[in-house]
């Protein structure tokens, strides 16, 4: 039982869905417009059915990476991770734009061993020691997954922001802390660095906990990767996509499930 509850915890820290009902990974800053020489934020980061409420399992912060303005990482303060919701401070020491991100790239195996199921989770490093050349009905997936969120100190910049070619990734053409209500945004979608079309979105606004309806928006991308969002009103909104294709890095995986989310601030007009 304790073996499953991981593979759960794991898939969903890869922010990557299975059915319409799946519980929802998340970033949410304390802030994500502020202006001063030496200002800090905290960040929750959790997995839940309510957004934005701590309410199912913490979201793992093994692969977190904090990007700076001038594009150098910088390391979070104060992190841990409790029952439901893993926590960490950032001390934004640069004026300009961060990328705070969660990105996970590893591989799920499944086989047969002495008539029993056996599953393993890892990286392409530790797979070939780590899982029987000979098991029976081996079944190899990869998967590639990225939830962020953005954060400004005084004048926004798009260092931080450019794509590093791997997986799907959301280019900003309005930046993503200029947000308003009733205006429009425009974003380019990417896989592997390259526009992608026809990826769908699913657009949701933050407490969902007092609304009878989640009132999300749908957004698909065009031929040339984008799609636009006309905000309808100020506050936290969780985005998400994902998709699957055979574009694996490890031979022995037949499939590759990809996943983005997204968390930004829509401010009042």
């Amino acid at each position: 039982m304790k073996h499953h509850l991981i593979l759960a915890v794991a898939l969903a820290s890869l922010a990557i869905p299975f059915n319409a009902a799946a519980h929802k990974a998340w970033l949410r800053p304390s802030q994500t417009v502020l202006a001063g020489t030496d200002p800090w934020i905290t960040v929750d980061a959790a997995v839940s059915n309510d957004l934005f409420y701590f309410n199912h399992v913490p979201l793992r912060l093994d692969g977190l990476v904090i990007t700076a303005p001038d594009g150098s990482t910088v390391q979070p303060q104060n992190p841990a991770t409790g029952k439901y919701r893993s926590v960490f401070d950032v001390a934004l020491q640069q004026q300009g734009t961060y990328r705070i991100a969660v990105v996970n790239s590893g591989l799920f195996a499944s086989w047969e061993e002495d008539g029993k199921p056996k599953r393993w989770r890892g990286n392409s490093t530790s797979f070939a020691s780590e899982v029987p050349r000979d098991a029976k009905n081996l079944r190899v997936s990869q998967s590639v997954g990225r939830n962020e969120t953005f954060v400004t100190n005084g004048a926004p910049n798009k260092t931080a922001l450019e794509p590093v070619g791997e997986g799907i990734e959301l280019v900003a053409l309005t930046h993503p802390n200029d947000l308003y209500a009733g205006e429009q945004a425009k974003f380019r979608v990417l896989l592997d660095g390259q526009p992608a079309a026809g990826l769908e979105f699913e657009i949701v606004r933050g407490e969902t906990r007092y609304r009878n309806a989640q009132d999300e928006i749908k957004a698909t991308t065009d031929a040339q990767g984008e799609f636009s969002v006309t905000w309808p009103s100020a506050g936290m909104y969780w985005l998400e996509t994902s998709s699957q294709d055979d574009r694996t890095s490890v031979p022995q995986a037949s499939q590759r499930r990809l996943g983005y989310v997204a968390t930004l601030e829509v401010l009042p007009q």
